[in-house]
């Protein structure tokens, strides 16, 4: 099961985290995700968080995000992750708005 948190901003963002692990998730089992493609990988690096890439979407699937649109990467990113298409498109439109998503899977 794929438990998914959103925050407004940063400060939030490490707020869920910590609370991520102190109710057992390692941060490699944290997912962040950004609209900004630049601010999602600042941010994970930060927090020392992960993005979801080729062991989660594999290899065709890292793939085929290089010419997608980054809604469609994003959406396709966090199915892979473990949430639903309908999940992925309701939390995508939550990162059109500038908010973060942050997903952890044991």
């Amino acid at each position: 099961m794929t438990l998914v948190k959103v925050a407004d901003n940063a400060m939030q963002a490490k707020q869920e985290i910590e609370r991520l692990e102190s109710q057992g998730y390692d941060r490699d089992e944290i997912y962040l995700f950004a609209h900004d493609k630049d601010v999602e990988k600042n941010l994970a690096d930060t927090f020392d968080t992960e993005t979801a890439g080729v062991g989660e979407q594999g290899l065709f699937g890292s793939m085929k995000n290089v010419v997608n649109k980054r809604g469609d990467e994003l959406r396709s990113e966090m199915e892979a992750v473990g949430i639903s298409q309908k999940e992925a498109a309701e939390y995508e439109e939550i990162l059109d708005t500038g908010k973060l998503v942050l997903l952890a899977k044991k």
